[in-house]
């Protein structure tokens, strides 16, 4: 049986000012995604989408759960390997990496030299000389590679939508720490948070 890409169970990731304090921010997530896909990701400033990436990348430890990429612990595998399986480009393209305590010599190897799961934090896309087209281009040559591609973007025009609609296959909503699922655009949008976040822009391209 094919191992799902990307299993992330019962994930969470809490920050606290103190200790032992209560929670000043909380992320939760459970989903699955067992075939290679483009999903979008959206949501506002603040929600949790950037933590999110770097929990599925190993470069944030969880406090509770796990991500499990092709069956393997993402954090049981050795830092400087993990972007051999999954990897976040941070807007302007920048790779993160963060270290562990744990001597790598005692975590496992990755067993792909090619990341499975890439993960786009808000890429720039441009409405000049045909850039928009080339990345598009690139979330599908990734996607015909039997990789996994979370492109995540927030929205402020209604291109944006519109890159979205054109390339996703599924889509994730992160809304003060929830994440939720949707598996196309009417469903995405008849989430009345959705909704709100998006504004005006839902009527303008999306309603």
């Amino acid at each position: 049986m094919t191992r799902p890409l990307l299993e992330v169970r019962e994930l969470v990731k809490e920050y606290r000012q103190r200790r032992f304090g209560p929670p000043t921010f909380r992320l939760a997530a459970d989903f699955r995604i067992d075939e290679p896909s483009i999903v979008g990701v959206m949501g506002p400033n603040g929600s949790g989408k950037t933590t999110l990436f770097e929990l599925i990348t190993g470069s944030n430890r969880p406090t509770a759960g796990e991500v499990l990429c092709a069956g393997l612990d993402i954090h049981d595998v050795r830092p400087a390997e993990r972007d051999r399986l999954a990897i976040h480009y941070h807007q302007a393209y920048q790779v993160r990496h963060f270290r562990s305590l744990k001597p790598s010599f005692l975590m496992r190897r990755a067993p792909t030299d090619y990341p499975l799961v890439h993960l786009f934090d808000e890429p720039q896309f441009s409405l000049q000389d045909g850039y928009i087209g080339f990345m598009l281009n690139f979330f599908r040559k990734l996607r015909a590679e039997e990789r996994l591609v979370f492109v995540c973007v927030h929205p402020n025009e209604p291109y944006h939508l519109e890159i979205l609609r054109e390339i996703c296959e599924r889509y994730i909503f992160v809304f003060q720490g929830t994440v939720s699922e949707a598996p196309d655009v009417p469903r995405l949008i008849a989430d009345p948070r959705v909704r709100g976040y998006l504004g005006h822009l839902v009527e303008a391209r999306v309603g």
